[in-house]
């Protein structure tokens, strides 16, 4: 259907693939065509697709109820919350929709928690370069790329943006009315750049000494992709605020903000809220994720796969002239190219292969967390066939 013809507005600029089902790690479009799938909804479905312990729990919920407003307590919500607390550094959790209202929701408790609680006029939080933390007009303020704020102009203030990954620089973005920094531990829009280890320590070191919140975004690192449950435990940190969405639900819509005891006055009652944040449904598929994921201990399944995947697309890809690097953690990969991801992402699509573009110039991959060898082997045999015909072609 073309645009004219569509009752929707024009916002994505869709592949041509129109996807009808999906089971594991494969999907099928309308015309019966099978892929294999390393894109997993953007990060979502870490579990496969229509995993069967989350279809039984949204099935079994389905029959009982469905929603009820958050002026009433929903035993659902309480015991998700009590997962993620469980199994986290956190002490309270706040459910929305999705990833961009978590992290609005995380900006708003760093200004609210700095005014009421701590008595101070800081409202800045320090983002950093090529960073995306979603597209309600303070999350896209947030955000440290400029093409996502055309047009919606004049943006909130409040945000100053640092160079990522550069720590002598960033002592000099923190002022008076800094009250927090907000950064994601791999950048997944932003090209798939992980966070080096002595830039994050020097974050925690100016958080810890200019008494600011540290936010860290893990709606595409957590819930598993980096081979732990959430990316900051590789770091050995403990933010003050942490933001889950996109694989909490296996595919239903859900996001978290996760923080410490001390923020929780900050939230008091009519402070913040959400008609459809946490409904019965969300939360029954978010604690069969959960529960899923810690009992079956698909992070450390993520951990190993990761590493026999950049094993293995290093010896694939190696002496391809289009490869300039791999980089990523866990199953949360990027391969950055000379070539436009815009011309190499469709041609691995229509070898059977979906991914995703990162940036300008960066392949992602994102398989669920339970991919096999034999399917990571497929795939990583049909980029390096795309690309080596790619490379080709270039110097014909």
């Amino acid at each position: 259907m073309s645009e004219q013809q569509s009752a929707l507005f024009p916002t994505y600029a869709r592949f041509p693939i129109t996807l009808v089902k999906g089971e594991g790690s494969r999907l099928w479009d309308d015309k019966g065509n099978e892929y294999l799938d390393f894109a997993s909804g953007l990060a979502v479905t870490n579990l496969g697709h229509v995993p069967e312990q989350v279809k039984n729990k949204l099935v079994e919920q389905l029959g009982e109820l469905w929603h009820v407003s958050n002026l009433f307590h929903i035993p659902n919500q309480e015991k998700l919350a009590q997962l993620l607390v469980q199994n986290s550094c956190a002490d309270a959790v706040f459910f929305c929709n999705s990833g961009a209202e978590a992290n609005e929701a995380a900006i708003k408790l760093a200004r609210r928690y700095n005014a009421k609680v701590l008595g101070k006029q800081r409202y800045e939080i320090i983002t950093f370069h090529t960073s995306f933390h979603g597209r309600t007009l303070a999350t896209l303020t947030a955000t440290g790329q400029d093409k996502v704020k055309e047009g919606f102009h004049p943006l909130p203030e409040g945000f100053v943006y640092a160079p990522y990954n550069d720590a002598d620089a960033l002592k000099s973005f923190v002022t008076d009315k800094t009250c927090a920094i907000m950064l994601e531990l791999v950048q997944g829009e932003g090209g798939v750049n992980p966070a080096d280890p002595a830039f994050v320590q020097e974050v925690v070191r100016l958080c810890k000494e200019h008494d600011l919140l540290l936010i860290i975004d893990e709606i595409q690192t957590g819930m598993g992709r980096t081979g732990k449950l959430f990316a900051y435990e590789h770091y050995g940190i403990e933010p003050d605020i942490f933001t889950l969405a996109k694989g909490l639900a296996s595919g239903f819509p859900i996001g978290a903000m996760l923080g410490k005891a001390k923020l929780r006055e900050a939230f008091s009652a009519g402070s913040h809220g959400s008609t459809f944040g946490g409904t019965p449904i969300a939360t029954a598929a978010g604690i069969a994720t959960v529960e899923t994921m810690v009992q079956d201990k698909v992070p450390e399944r993520a951990a190993e796969m990761g590493d026999y995947f950049f094993a293995e697309l290093k010896a694939k890809l190696s002496g391809n002239p289009l490869v300039k690097q791999i980089r990523g953690r866990g199953l949360l990969i990027g391969i950055e190219c000379t070539l436009p991801a815009s011309e190499l992402v469709p041609a691995i699509h229509e070898a059977g292969l979906l991914v995703t573009a990162a940036g300008p110039n960066v392949i992602r991959l994102l398989p669920n967390l339970l991919v096999t060898r034999e399917d990571a082997d497929k795939g990583i045999a049909l980029i390096a066939s795309v690309l080596a015909q790619k490379a080709a072609a270039s110097v014909q």
